[in-house]
């Protein structure tokens, strides 16, 4: 398994495929291509790659494969609307012990739900904290909030639980983004460019827990809060969960700033859709984030499979709370 020292030195690189690029595996390096000008335009040592997205169309060959593999890297590939096709790890495959544990978890047991709850509303508060603004919307955002943190650790079952989450998310999203004549959230319908900017950042931040989770072994299907459902990566969804005020931070901020504007999206079958050439700026405005928090994200993991490998008391479970 890696180091949080390995974490520091190894890069996260995220590589866009979508035109005239190719990638060559030569000489225990990892070479990106201009097909069209036949030149080489960047070279990565495998030894200094801690995890590799491809966005595009690309080619996977057995030299690639098998560098990743000797070097413990994750691949993941995805077509140019940010949906993954393909998502290879052996780094710690065989951890028995660890998915036993996974299987044997009491699915009754709240503890840890409440945890990653708690967490991701004390972010969403935090948020609306920073805006500095008293609108009825964030008063009554920020009291929902807090309320619902007093109520989680007495919550008596999954509904419960699920429920208030649902009720802080609605305010939550109604106050954060009210400027951008927010209607509500919609996931996956991409009913305007906002809720359509918040699924392109979900996914990436979805794929880039997951990187950092199968790094320990984790079955990435055995979730302790969301419910097993087919091909649902239900651990994933978990712990992604106080990482997602990075998503909604940067996009607030982004439309804000003009740098995300209604212009960048075509509306295609009644979805708004990004638009190609802007495929690139979406991608490193989001990965700019994530990269900067790998660190973070790596010792959240790292401690949160300390914790449920050695049934640990919920005292002891890792927080990520944002600046």
């Amino acid at each position: 398994m890696f180091t949080a020292k390995d974490i520091e030195y190894r890069s996260v690189f995220v590589i866009n495929c979508i035109e005239n690029k190719a990638l060559r595996v030569s000489n225990g390096a990892l070479l990106l291509e201009d097909t069209e000008e036949k030149k080489t335009i960047t070279k990565l040592p495998f030894q200094k790659i801690l995890a590799l997205f491809v966005i595009g169309h690309i080619t996977i060959t057995t030299p690639l494969i098998e560098n990743c593999t000797r070097n413990g890297i994750p691949l993941v590939v995805m077509k140019p609307n940010f949906r993954p096709v393909f998502f290879f790890s052996v780094t710690a495959e065989a951890n028995f012990l660890l998915r036993q544990k996974q299987h044997e978890n009491d699915k009754n047991n709240l503890q840890i739900p409440k945890i990653l709850v708690a967490n991701k509303i004390q972010n969403q508060l935090r948020l609306l904290e920073k805006t500095r603004q008293k609108t009825d919307a964030i008063v009554r955002a920020k009291g929902q909030c807090a309320k619902s943190l007093l109520l989680i650790p007495d919550a008596a079952d999954y509904e419960i639980v699920m429920g208030l989450e649902g009720r802080v998310a609605k305010s939550f999203f109604a106050a954060y983004f009210e400027q951008l004549d927010w209607k509500s959230r919609c996931p996956r319908t991409k009913i305007d460019p906002v809720n359509a900017t918040l699924d392109i950042g979900y996914t990436i931040l979805f794929n880039y827990v997951e990187a950092f989770v199968r790094l320990f072994g984790f079955d990435p299907y055995i979730g302790v809060y969301h419910r097993l459902w087919f091909k649902r990566k239900s651990l994933i969804c978990d712990l992604m969960e106080p990482f997602r005020c990075l998503i909604d931070q940067q996009v607030r901020k982004a439309f804000n700033t003009k740098q995300c504007k209604a212009d960048d999206f075509k509306l295609f079958k009644n979805e708004y859709v990004l638009k190609h050439e802007k495929s690139s700026e979406y991608t490193r405005m989001f990965y700019d984030v994530l990269i900067e928090q790998k660190s973070m994200v790596f010792k959240y993991v790292r401690d949160y499979y300390r914790c449920f490998m050695q049934q640990k008391s919920t005292a002891n479970y890792p927080k990520f709370l944002i600046n």
